[in-house]
């Protein structure tokens, strides 16, 4: 049965271009009432204007949907503000955030500002936060939810140049990881996307002939996937030119060193056997962890 989201209003944050501009379409194609949000500023976030986000609801309606343009920043309080209130005063609901927006500020980090690390983190950490704070209680109070964060292959791996950008986006997987478990009883989902596509952003690093193997098209039914009606929660989702797949943090099962005191010695003596990931688990909270640590105590 094909998903669809008639009834259901979506926000998409950073929606003027590339991967958000996809993902509000294709929500809208299926039913959604979609809010476009973009400021419409340059890639490293200076600047801004609406044309971006309107030109994209002018294309949604010229295909029969339905959809608003919002120019708000995603790290402003009073715009966050307003972006929730529009929606409401027009919609009356909320069902699904895709917290896409975001910048580049790219350099190595000897060269790298302060200035240049904050506005990253801002942008995407914060950026992600104060919408997804401002419409949370909505989402409890209606008992349903859906929340898609946009990590990177550089936050879960690392990217030259990126420190900022990559601090911020594996920031957000440990938000998601959190949520996921505050929004169960709530029936809220909250999952990430690891996308990998040609876009104003990434453009420079992608080589003429990647362009269209690395469309936004798609990364965009796995966005769509992870805020649908049965989607699961906790899950981040890396999706590049046609590929899918589930990205997880995973633990070795370890080796008990003892409980009446260990040295570096025994640590580096046993740095074989700590470091087999034979057996390794992904856990869902980090109570399992300690968990795993008392059953070691126990002797099991």
């Amino acid at each position: 049965m094909a998903i669809r989201f008639d009834g259901k209003v979506v926000i998409v944050t950073g929606a003027g271009g590339g991967l958000g501009r996809q993902h509000a379409l294709e929500f809208a194609r299926r039913g959604a009432k979609v809010v476009v949000n973009d400021l419409g500023g340059s890639v490293d976030g200076t600047g801004g204007n609406s044309a971006a986000a309107e030109a994209v609801v002018a294309e949604i309606k010229a295909a029969g949907g339905e959809a608003i343009a919002n120019g708000a920043s995603v790290t402003d309080d009073a715009g966050v503000a307003h972006l929730v209130k529009q929606t409401m005063d027009t919609w009356g609901r909320i069902d699904v955030l895709i917290a896409n927006a975001g910048i580049l500020r790219d350099k190595s980090f000897s060269k790298m500002e302060i200035k240049d690390f904050e506005a990253v983190m801002a942008v995407h950490v914060m950026g992600t936060v104060k919408p997804v704070k401002a419409i949370w209680e909505i989402m409890k109070t209606q008992k349903y939810g859906r929340i898609v964060v946009t990590t990177s292959s550089t936050g879960l791996y690392g990217n030259f140049g990126q420190t900022n950008y990559g601090a911020a986006k594996l920031g957000l997987v440990g938000f998601m990881n959190t949520l996921k478990l505050e929004g169960q009883k709530d029936n809220i989902k909250v999952n990430a996307i690891s996308p990998v596509a040609a876009t104003r952003m990434t453009e420079s690093l992608f080589p003429p002939e990647a362009l269209k193997v690395f469309a936004p098209e798609y990364v965009t039914p796995g966005v769509v996937f992870l805020a649908s009606e049965d989607a699961p929660t906790g899950v981040v989702l890396t999706a590049g030119a046609g590929t899918f797949s589930k990205a997880e943090i995973i633990e070795s099962a370890g080796v008990y060193l003892g409980k009446d005191g260990v040295d570096a010695d025994e640590v580096a003596a046993n740095w074989g056997k700590i470091a087999d990931m034979t057996g390794a688990k992904a856990y869902f909270q980090g109570g399992e962890q300690t968990g795993k640590f008392l059953e070691r105590l126990a002797g099991k």
